[in-house]
């Protein structure tokens, strides 16, 4: 009798301890869902915060594409790639271009180098739009440019110029990080740094 009474207490603490583990694992078990849903442990490896900002980066590729077009006279347009290598990744938010030449996608890492120029300045114009509609008609009233035009041929310097001399009539301030001589003849404002052996000299050119 005292052997089954010890074996009846085991069994009641057993179960009584099975069905506390189930409770806990039935918890845990949402939590754990929810840890894998934003870490990215999941069938796409998607991170959650990468899923959220995708769709922010759709936006900025539709506002970039209408400039983009007009800089490569509807030759390329810039895809979000559907698939990504590993969405747990920072830079996940990979883009292709689709070029209408061979009707074919292809990596944005193809492109020439004034192509890729061509491809950053409608992305930053492309992001600034999507600032400014977001945020109930705040102006992006300042963008910087450092560079790049130096790998733009004839044709494609005076289409980016001509985009940027758009866009600073809209009473934006557009400033041009840059060595090529060719841009000293299009843009008015300039603010001039020669450089001399005892030190440079800074010179404005107004309006």
């Amino acid at each position: 009798n005292v052997l089954i009474s010890q074996i009846t207490r085991s069994l009641l603490g057993i179960q009584k301890n099975r069905m506390a583990a189930e409770t806990i694992q039935k918890e845990y078990g949402i939590v754990k869902d929810l840890d894998d849903l934003a870490n990215g442990n999941n069938a796409r490896r998607l991170v959650f915060e990468q899923y959220v900002l995708a769709g922010y980066f759709e936006n900025i590729l539709k506002a970039a594409n209408i400039r983009l077009r007009g800089m490569t006279e509807g030759r390329y347009e810039l895809l979000r790639a559907g698939q990504v290598s590993d969405g747990r990744k920072k830079d996940n938010l990979e883009i292709l271009v689709m070029d209408y030449y061979t009707g074919r996608k292809r990596s944005v890492k193809t492109l020439s180098g004034g192509e890729t120029f061509k491809a950053s300045l409608a992305l930053a114009l492309g992001m600034s739009d999507c600032i400014q509609a977001q945020n109930g008609g705040m102006e992006v009233e300042t963008l910087f440019i450092d560079e790049g035009f130096g790998a733009l041929d004839e044709e494609s310097l005076e289409q980016a110029c001509t985009t940027l001399q758009t866009l600073a009539g809209k009473n934006r301030m557009i400033g041009v990080i840059s060595h090529v001589a060719q841009l000293r003849e299009r843009i008015e404002g300039q603010i001039i740094i020669e450089k001399y052996n005892s030190g440079s000299v800074v010179k404005v050119r107004k309006v």
